[in-house]
């Protein structure tokens, strides 16, 4: 990797980390607060919703922001007729949202979600207005800015979030956060972005963007389906409460995982994208990138894994125990999450959406099969289930990584098990160093603690070059 695009790389991930982390270090902080003054029950019925908006937020976007950022010679019709399509989207999507209320409210028998989805749904169109917004700011690798507009964001709709559920606004608090936060994000982006859509609709633009991006959008609708498939089963045959205890352990789970993994992709892919014709250093840096994010990925997992049950306890106390054993199912199959991530980024910036289209199909299927097979048996024989599913497709997603670039499945884990090993060894030290420590907080200090002894201790023997790499970029260098 060349210093200018290394700079530019490690500039692009320090900055992106900064928003990402400081974001959700703060939701993270405003959702342990409002975890103490709410019940699952109530974070259960916001889950129930949240699948129709991340479909209509995948509609909206429609594949056309990772399309204008691969497209070298992208003008300012271009970047238009994306804002303008985004929004057509997005209001009506609002419209139809706004429609089917009633009938989503009787398929959950939740009464309530009939207005919950009336007023969330605003949502969907501020997100509308700001996409080519944070486009621009994705492919000039200035995360700087977004940072700064994140964390604002999240600063006020949480505060205000905490006070209406102090006041007793139970599960409205959690609905009005999120418009706020929405709200906040649109005026911000375009008040930094400095840019203004012009009138022009270009068919020409169109047809480009439309080429890549209708693909992506197949395989991104799909995508949001299949990764909310298991809150639309739990909520439609278990209780809100039984939803709200796995929405919290998917959510804790997914917070190192797919918060590293985001921020690798908004970062390598622009990156990427500038060296895709050049077979030897894309390799190279596709190598350097897929350690990189398990070395930092597998422990964080892992270790969460091992403290789970100090850390519910703790942090949002034992009315939350039920989501300890799902949180510790899910920690490993999220772990492998950046792996397939980022094997399905190369086929984006080798402009083969069809075959991502054609992965995301396969997964649906490995999947919904295991899935079906878990339902009747329980929570935890799902959770269970997406471990299985998350190992099948991980060896579909390298596939075509071998075909392109000659690093496929077994090249990887070749790659990747001196990594895996030593995050399993700490795991299992920190679990059991912690499990005659009756004091909750001691032992989740402790085991945080003990956890990071053991994962450096082993990286300087198992390792040694991402061991480097890491302290290399703390340092500045």
């Amino acid at each position: 990797m060349s210093e200018n695009l290394k700079q530019k790389t490690t500039k692009g991930v320090l900055w992106s980390s900064i928003e990402r982390f400081s974001n959700q270090g703060v939701q993270f902080i405003f959702g342990i607060i409002l975890a103490r003054i709410l019940s699952p029950k109530e974070y259960g019925i916001v889950a129930m919703v949240t699948v129709f908006f991340a479909v209509s937020q995948t509609f909206i976007e429609g594949g056309f922001g990772a399309a204008l950022i691969r497209k070298k010679d992208r003008t300012d019709n271009d970047m238009s007729t994306c804002f303008w399509f985004n929004v057509g989207v997005g209001i009506f999507f609002y419209i139809l949202l706004f429609l089917t209320a009633p009938f989503i409210a009787q398929f959950y028998k939740q009464p309530i979600l009939e207005p919950i989805i009336k007023v969330s749904g605003f949502e969907v169109i501020f997100y509308s207005f700001c996409i080519v917004q944070q486009t621009r700011f994705i492919i000039k690798v200035d995360f700087k800015r977004q940072a700064r507009i994140t964390i604002f964001a999240t600063l006020i709709s949480g505060l205000t979030g905490i006070i209406l559920a102090y006041l007793g606004y139970g599960v409205w608090s959690l609905v009005i956060q999120g418009i706020l936060c929405a709200f906040l994000q649109m005026i911000l982006l375009w008040v930094m972005s400095k840019w203004i859509p012009n009138r022009r609709f270009s068919i020409d633009s169109f047809k480009y963007l439309w080429g890549f991006g209708s693909k992506m959008l197949i395989s991104g609708i799909l995508d949001t389906l299949y990764n909310n498939i298991y809150p639309i089963i739990i909520g439609k045959f278990y209780s809100p409460a039984q939803l709200g205890n796995f929405a919290r352990a998917q959510g804790w789970a997914g917070f190192p995982s797919n918060n590293l993994t985001s921020i690798l992709q908004r970062v390598t892919f622009p990156v990427l994208s500038e060296i895709q014709d050049d077979d030897e250093r894309f390799i190279h840096s596709f190598r350097r990138i897929l350690r990189m994010s398990s070395f930092i990925v597998f422990p964080l997992m892992l270790g969460l894994a091992a403290v789970s049950s100090p850390l519910v306890r703790v942090v949002v106390t034992s009315k939350w125990d039920g989501c300890t054993p799902l949180l510790q199912i899910i920690c490993f199959a999220l772990m492998w999450y950046p792996v397939h991530a980022i094997n399905l980024n190369l086929l984006q910036i080798k402009g083969r959406s069809d075959l991502f289209l054609r992965l995301i199909i396969l997964k649906i299927i490995v999947g919904l099969g295991v899935m079906c097979f878990t339902i009747p048996i329980g929570i935890t024989a799902m959770c269970v289930g997406m471990v299985i599913s998350s190992l099948l497709t991980l060896k579909l997603d390298t596939y075509y990584t071998g075909k392109f670039i000659n690093w496929g499945f077994f090249r990887q884990l070749r790659d990747l098990f001196p990594i895996f090993l030593n995050s399993l060894i700490m795991g299992v030290l920190v679990y059991l160093s912690i499990y005659y420590i009756h004091t909750e907080w001691i032992k989740l200090f402790a085991g945080c603690c003990f956890g990071f002894v053991f994962y450096i201790t082993g990286a300087y023997f198992l390792s040694k070059s991402e061991l480097k790499e890491v302290i290399h970029i703390i340092r500045g260098k």
